[in-house]
């Protein structure tokens, strides 16, 4: 049989097509059905579909019931379970026999987390711009007076008469440049990026090195999903490890103090097609999971994460996902995070060809 049956004319939908057999055997899957499933349709048509469908009782309920009655099904806001433990929030048609040979049923996925990803996104990123700005302003009328707080107690030390008193403009001159180290930070990196074409790979397995140094006799199960065919992206590699570093090591400190039993953490990268970010769209774009099962985030953190003072954490800056989002977003990615059920997901999102940098040397792997 045909693995891609032609003509494949739904190619061309953003709307994911799944057709299924008697057998509930995929005997067509257009291209956005692959993206949307997180599997090829190879490897969909070994597995077959009743995996899905018995991770996802409603849904094989209502084909069973649109099967029964002879009538279009539709399922509204329905969140699915598919491959690799990926979730997706969708609309679904269900049509019964539809007019196409060997069918039973078909499927037609809308992916509406990608929208409400978007209007989440757009609403998020004008709140971060507008605190970053305040913040950079606040930061910026702090430095002048700690410079002169400084200044004061260097002359001050100078000019006692007793040499045991300066333990007191020490530590004057040692909260001061604590200070000034916090403020640079509010104010996030000002180093020029470094960017070549890099394996994202690397950095990944450079930080699940040192993770796994840090954590030393601490048992973590660690899951890595990596796409093999994934292009090289166009980063400063020192950053990436910088991002993802921060990344895990909020996952595993949030592990470790929620006291999880068994505590896992899974790296995931992926291809990501036609992908808008901050409003422009990308032909390509890479995709770097950092999944946990933690305990998540709290509820009335979700909208206020990547702000600059915000940690759910105790004894937390609150700098450390803002700093990362603003390396991202230096390189035209994004940081986002959608609230999944039993897991905890940050993912990293890079344009493959950023806007005024020329294509790699090979892209063949993402054509």
């Amino acid at each position: 049989m045909n693995p891609r049956p032609e003509p494949r004319l739904a190619d061309t939908l953003n709307t994911a097509i799944v057709v299924l057999d008697d057998r509930n055997r995929p005997i067509y899957l257009n291209s956005a059905a692959e993206q949307f499933l997180g599997t090829s349709y190879s490897a969909a048509l070994k597995s077959g579909f009743d995996v899905v469908l018995g991770a996802n009782p409603l849904l094989a309920d209502t084909i069973d019931e649109a099967l029964a009655s002879q009538q279009v099904m539709t399922l509204r806001e329905v969140e699915l379970t598919l491959a690799h433990e990926l979730t997706r929030v969708a609309d679904c048609a269900i049509s019964p026999r539809p007019d196409y040979p060997g069918a039973r049923v078909m499927l037609e996925f809308n992916d509406i987390e990608r929208h409400l990803r978007i209007s989440r996104d757009a609403r998020i990123n004008s709140l971060q711009m507008t605190t970053r700005q305040m913040m950079r302003g606040l930061a910026h009328e702090l430095k002048n007076p700690l410079g002169g707080l400084r200044g004061a107690a260097q002359l001050l030390e100078r000019e006692l008469p007793d040499p045991s008193l300066t333990e007191y403009t020490r530590i004057i001159l040692h909260e001061t440049d604590r200070l000034r180290v916090l403020i640079d930070r509010m104010l996030g990196p000002s180093d020029r990026l470094h960017c070549r074409w890099v394996n994202i790979h690397e950095p990944l397995e450079q930080v699940r090195q040192l993770l796994r140094v840090e954590a030393g006799g601490e048992r973590i199960e660690w899951r890595l999903d990596y796409d093999p065919s994934l292009p090289e992206v166009w980063a400063d590699r020192d950053q990436m490890v910088q991002v993802l570093l921060n990344l895990a090591r909020n996952a595993v400190q949030a592990m470790r103090e929620g006291d999880v039993e068994s505590p896992r953490l899974t790296f995931r990268t992926r291809v990501l097609r036609q992908f808008t970010v901050h409003g422009k769209r990308h032909r390509l774009a890479v995709r770097i999971d950092v999944e946990d099962n933690g305990p998540g985030v709290p509820e009335e953190l979700v909208e206020t994460l990547f702000l600059p003072m915000v940690s759910g954490r105790a004894g937390g800056s609150g700098l450390g996902l803002s700093l990362a989002q603003t390396i991202v977003e230096r390189h035209q990615g994004m940081i986002e995070f959608v609230p999944k059920r039993a897991v905890t997901r940050f993912s990293v999102i890079l344009p493959i060809h950023p806007e005024g940098v020329p294509g790699p040397p090979s892209t063949a792997a993402s054509e």
